[in-house]
């Protein structure tokens, strides 16, 4: 029996089409096990779990050990922040031997070029074709974070506590995380860090300050008690007041004359001391005024004096009050 052309051509087009179709479903599988089915997927995923604040999520897909301190900033708004300076990233399988595989993921932060390393193994296989991928187990890096005199400060915008001004917290990586304080009467700049590997202690440090507003406040004070003093020791006629200025001398000096002004007032420095503030050593100058008369001839002159003075001060600030309290020798 003849087999005609028409037949022949139409097997030899379902046959065609038979190849191509196995080709195609090769191409595919290829292409899965590539890329969603392939050693970057979970880290893709640990990512966006990042991205979206979803702390559960993401400790799931790393696997990963709590150690131990503050969860402050595992979850919601302060982890999505940390993600928020995360730019650029960009996904690389650098190895892999069949049941292992590493990932690098490069991204920057505030234009700085970073990068972490992600060892992924095999778990299993889904759908016959596809390998399952899952993180290697770890353990969380932590940011060991001080503050000066505080026992608070921020942290991606949430308050922790820092008590005895330390505190311990666990988080993801990557991320960029930036510690300060903000307060009325004392003030940490913002000061960031990059946390790119597990496993690893990131120190943060938070440098406290006087606030201007409480610089002014003491400055205030002081100006006043310094004028107060110059003004008492002018009604009391008095050459060493007492005051931090003073004028030791054996001219005769016309009573009713002695006027005391402060022509330099000291410029205030707050400073941490064992644990508390204390004011740093005060230094000023004072100028006096007079008559004096010439013991031999009797003859009244001038007198016009600048007197350096220095004195320190106890500096208690609470809430609702800031106490000044001059220390004199």
């Amino acid at each position: 029996m003849q087999t005609s052309p028409a037949l022949l051509r139409t097997a030899a087009a379902w046959l065609l089409a038979l190849v191509l179709a196995i080709v195609a479903s090769v191409v595919a599988v290829t292409v899965v096990k590539n890329t969603a089915a392939g050693p970057a997927e979970p880290v893709r995923a640990y990512i966006d779990a990042l991205r979206d604040g979803d702390g559960g999520l993401a400790l799931g897909l790393l696997h990963a050990k709590v150690p131990p301190g503050s969860a402050a900033v595992l979850n919601g708004a302060p982890l999505k922040d940390s993600m928020s300076r995360v730019k650029d990233l960009a996904y690389e399988t650098t190895s892999s031997d069949g049941d292992r595989a590493a990932v690098t993921v490069r991204y920057s932060v505030d234009g700085q070029a970073h990068e972490t390393k992600f060892s992924i193994q095999r778990t299993g296989t889904d759908w016959i074709f596809f390998p399952r991928w899952s993180i290697a187990p770890g353990t969380l890096p932590t940011i060991d974070a001080t503050v000066v005199n505080s026992t608070r400060a921020t942290l991606n915008g949430a308050t922790v506590n820092m008590p005895g001004g330390h505190n311990t917290f666990p988080v993801f990586f990557p991320g960029s995380y930036v510690g300060a304080l903000s307060g009325q009467q004392f003030e940490a700049d913002p000061r960031s860090v990059v946390v790119s590997s597990p496993g690893t202690a990131v120190p943060l440090n938070l440098a406290t300050k006087a606030t201007p507003q409480l610089v002014s406040a003491i400055d205030t004070k002081i100006h006043g008690y310094l004028d107060d003093c110059a003004k008492t020791a002018t009604q009391q006629q008095r050459l060493q007041p007492d005051c931090p200025f003073s004028l030791a001398t054996n001219t005769r000096i016309q009573d009713g004359t002695i006027a005391w002004s402060v022509s330099s007032y000291p410029k205030v420095s707050v400073e941490p001391y064992q644990g508390h503030w204390a004011l740093a050593p005060l230094k000023g100058r004072a100028h006096l005024k007079a008559t004096a008369i010439d013991l031999f001839t009797g003859a009244a002159s001038p007198l016009s004096a600048d007197v350096d003075f220095d004195f320190g001060a106890r500096l208690d600030v609470s809430d609702s009050a800031i106490t000044v309290t001059p220390q004199l020798k």
